[in-house]
């Protein structure tokens, strides 16, 4: 199997140096390459360590009954695991499928003020877990100031860029035109294009980016994602509410269907007809919650401080994977995207959905723009401004897109599409690919005239 090189390694590694007291939390959706990457990093950078997964083990649990000091943990633990090796300083805990066993993230504090262990904790629906539901599955408490939360998700368009070949080398002439805004040589731009084409339908699923880089069969890959499609909705049935488990899976169906449309609002008539918030809203949240979906907010005003002019009744719901969209569109829908034959609205949701999850991977909050008058596909908050990005699937201008560019208060717009880079006025163009340099890391590119950092 392809080894598949992860940026959260290098987060990882930073979190290591840095930590002082504090455990760490890893949420995201299932089998995104979690386990896999904290094992890699617990045997490659400590002396000992020791894996907990309470979903395999659920006995294990006990480990975490009763007093919760870190002398009583530690006795405990040896006992369950036998001649484990202990190294003060030098051992990672690692507590997998943590939402079966809450008292182990109430225990975060006095571990981390102990310091025998670095502790990283993981687990799927985390959001719905930890919420007071029937099982009341709850920590006691939550560790405030012991513990840092942080999202995974599955491979970005960068990290399936290095999986294909094309890591931080083979892209430096794209990078510099992005940071010079200079057109990119006619022959690579396709090939780029091409390449994002191909993220499009393979998506960043680990084990669908590993097959096909090893043996490049789109069959089996629509084959794996599809398997992965019917997954989430048997996750659905096992942990939604017995009374919600038909209205989530109903929203869940219901996501490629309205980015098909025009208007690409979520509708819950879309889902049942006379579909209302008050039946289905919880529904949304449960999938939000989950890391199945992601939700973008509308704002109707374009100054500063994004998150104060929320309109909380709109809104739209993307796939947390852009491959497994396109899975549930169909092999037909593919080979046209693949080939650029694709037309029509369904081809706008993908792109808009791929975009999504790029701005999202890259540390901003994924919101859009929309007035009684108009509607801007992304808007984000950077430290010069407030600064709209249009999504063109296919050529052509927005009047939307320019009259908002045009305000005083934008310092610049940024039109993303299937052409190259340029330039005119407050409008900068740029080839849909190079979102991925649009990024949250406060690094942005040396020369770049624009400064595309979020503000946190």
């Amino acid at each position: 199997m392809v080894e598949l090189k992860r940026e959260f390694y290098d987060f990882l590694v930073e979190w290591k140096k840095t930590k002082r007291q504090q455990c760490l939390l890893v949420n995201g959706a299932r089998q995104i390459g979690k386990t896999y990457i904290i094992e890699k990093f617990g045997r490659e950078n400590y002396e000992s360590f020791i894996e907990i997964n309470f979903a395999l083990t659920p006995d294990h649990t006990a480990i975490f009954d009763g007093a919760l000091d870190a002398r009583s943990i530690r006795e405990r633990l040896t006992a369950f695991l036998g001649d484990v090796k202990i190294v003060p300083g030098r051992t990672l805990l690692f507590l997998d499928e943590i939402q079966d066993c809450p008292n182990a993230r109430t225990a975060f504090k006095p571990l981390a003020i102990d310091g025998t262990f670095d502790i990283i904790a993981s687990g799927s629906l985390l959001g719905i877990k930890y919420k007071k539901t029937k099982s009341n599955k709850v920590p006691r408490s939550v560790p405030v100031g012991f513990e840092r939360q942080v999202v995974m998700h599955s491979l970005s368009f960068g990290e399936y860029l290095e999986a294909r070949g094309f890591g931080g080398e083979a892209q430096t002439v794209i990078r510099n035109c992005f940071r010079d805004r200079t057109p990119v040589p006619e022959a690579i731009n396709e090939r780029f294009h091409r390449l994002l084409r191909e993220y499009a339908v393979v998506g960043g699923m680990p084990s669908v980016v590993s097959a096909f880089v090893e043996r490049g069969h789109y069959g089996e890959v629509q084959t794996l994602q599809e398997s992965l499609v019917e997954d989430y909705i048997a996750d659905i049935h096992k942990y939604a509410d017995k009374t919600d488990i038909p209205k989530v899976e109903n929203c869940f169906r219901a996501i490629p269907r309205i980015l098909a449309k025009e208007n690409r609002k979520f509708k819950y008539a879309e889902v049942e007809d006379r579909g209302t918030a008050r039946k289905y809203l919880a529904s949304v949240e449960w999938l939000k919650d989950a890391k199945i979906a992601t939700m973008a907010e509308c704002v109707n005003v374009a100054l500063p401080g994004l998150a104060g002019y929320v309109k909380e009744e709109w809104f739209k719901l993307y796939m947390s994977d852009v491959g497994l969209l396109s899975s549930m569109y169909g092999s037909l829908v593919k080979r046209e995207l693949l080939s650029g034959d694709l037309k029509g609205s369904v081809k706008g949701g993908i792109f808009e959905n791929l975009v999504a999850g790029m701005l999202e991977r890259n540390g901003f909050a994924v919101r859009y723009y929309r007035n009684d008058e108009r509607e801007v596909e992304f808007i984000v908050e950077t430290d010069d401004g407030v600064v709209p990005i249009e999504v063109k699937a296919a050529s052509g201008r927005s009047k939307s897109f320019d009259t908002l560019v045009g305000e005083d208060a934008v310092p610049y717009g940024i039109k993303l599409t299937g052409g190259n880079v340029g330039v005119s006025g407050k409008r900068l163009a740029l080839p849909h690919y190079m979102a991925l340099y649009i990024r949250s890391d406060r690094r942005p590119l040396r020369g770049n005239i624009f400064n595309l950092t979020p503000l946190r």
